[in-house]
């Protein structure tokens, strides 16, 4: 099918037959070549030749490489979005190459603006972006945020945006999970509260599942209690039976004041689960606390690596310069690890899984006072990734050079794993 497609597409533009992908090569075995190249290589090649640029830029390459190559050869790769993503292109980045490139810019809505607290996750050669909190020009006052219910999704096929179904409930800062098996997202919790305000906005606990066939939401049971800030994730995977669990940890609910001026989240330190048996959602249970009183005051960022066989996947926090792991029996966090270089700002770090290791990405602290102003300046403005792999226990670094005007802000920039 792929190379009826390609050849379709030539007869259309009225190229010549006889040429080739690759001269020499019978087309079905130079496809299966080319498709080896990583996503993040695509846009490189294509001014190879006209043949090229038909190839990939191609609506069947994503699937072509899927049926053809084993999935630990599908280039694992990670979307990052630094901003706003109406005016701020995202980016895709290949740790493995240390290759980057740009992805086009959301459709953009002109009487919104300053996007952020938004969810993306990836299913199906796509990224959806989903709610978040802005600033609207149609709503008074003018500099109050609020939530949105927008989602939009990004085709690698197509390699365009577009519109899908609101949600029920406008909301940002939420916890979201692909069901492992199907096609179905679940959200949960979240408000209103915008990265401007540091305590502000609202709460809530409604829960939602959007079918991605039917392009519809569905209300599910709400959470025992409000909740926002909090993370999601599944358990049980493509290769497992038909029970799932989906779990919500961590955030904050009510607030309270200090001096009766300052408003300081409540945060949680315990954790809910959905049970999802057979397709069918049951009710939600909750779990004890996870740390004791003054262990320490929120949950950290959290990375979470996927079990092959459908088990407990392992759940990772990043506190600091520490990475704790999940006990379930225990429902405790355990030290794993420390990172071994100690970065510039620990409040910007970026923590994500990929392709079974654990990323801890950011700016790196410079501890030689003698160094000039300017070669800091210039090794500031690279990216430097320390890698740790959980079954062998082994760090590694990498650093780049992003395509940004200004260094990746992690307390802000969202980022979720691409497999293509």
């Amino acid at each position: 099918m792929m190379m009826n497609n390609l050849t379709n597409s030539l007869l259309n533009n009225n190229l010549n037959l006889t040429l080739t992908l690759i001269p020499g090569l019978p087309d079905d075995l130079a496809a299966l070549i080319l498709s080896y190249l990583p996503y993040s290589h695509h846009s490189r090649v294509r001014s190879v030749s006209k043949l090229w640029n038909y190839f990939f830029t191609s609506k069947t390459l994503i699937s072509f490489r899927r049926n053809h190559l084993h999935s630990s050869q599908l280039t694992h790769v990670l979307c990052i979005f630094p901003d706003d993503p109406t005016f701020s292109s995202p980016c895709v980045f290949d740790p493995y190459n240390l290759a980057w490139c740009h992805l086009p810019p959301m459709p953009c809505n002109p009487h919104v603006y300053g996007l952020c607290n938004f969810t993306t996750v990836f299913h199906d050669s796509c990224v959806y972006v989903l709610g978040g909190s802005l600033f609207d020009t149609r709503s008074y006052p003018l500099d109050r945020p609020s939530s949105s219910s927008a989602g939009f999704r990004f085709d690698f096929r197509t390699n365009s945006w577009e519109s899908i179904c609101p949600m029920i409930s406008a909301r940002g800062s939420f916890a979201c999970a692909v069901v492992p098996n199907s096609n179905r997202i679940i959200a949960a919790g979240g408000g209103s509260r915008h990265t401007m305000f540091a305590a502000a906005g609202s709460r809530m606990s409604s829960v939602e599942m959007y079918d991605i066939g039917m392009n519809e939401w569905i209300a599910l049971d709400g959470l025992p209690r409000f909740r926002a800030g909090c993370v999601g994730f599944m358990v049980g995977n493509e290769g497992g039976g038909g029970d799932k669990e989906f779990w919500v940890m961590g955030g904050y609910g009510e607030s309270r004041t200090v001096l009766g001026v300052f408003p300081v989240d409540e945060y949680y330190s315990d954790a809910v689960v959905m049970e999802l048996k057979n397709g069918v959602v049951w009710k939600w249970r909750e779990l004890d606390d996870m740390w004791e009183e003054g262990e320490r005051r929120k949950l950290g960022r959290i990375a979470v690596i996927d079990d092959d066989n459908g088990g407990f996947p392992g759940v990772f926090m990043l506190d600091k310069s520490d990475i704790f792991r999940y006990d379930r029996a225990s429902n405790r966090w355990k030290k794993e690890t420390s990172i071994p270089r100690k970065l510039t700002d620990e409040s910007s770090v970026g923590f994500i899984a990929l392709n079974g290791e654990l990323h801890v990405m950011g700016y790196e602290s410079d501890g030689d006072t003698t160094e000039n102003h300017k070669s800091r300046q210039k090794r500031s403005a690279s990216l430097f990734l320390q890698i740790y792999h959980p079954q062998s226990m082994i760090w590694r670094t990498l650093i780049t050079k992003p395509p940004f005007l200004q260094p990746l802000d992690f307390k802000t920039a969202v980022m979720c794993t691409v497999r293509l």
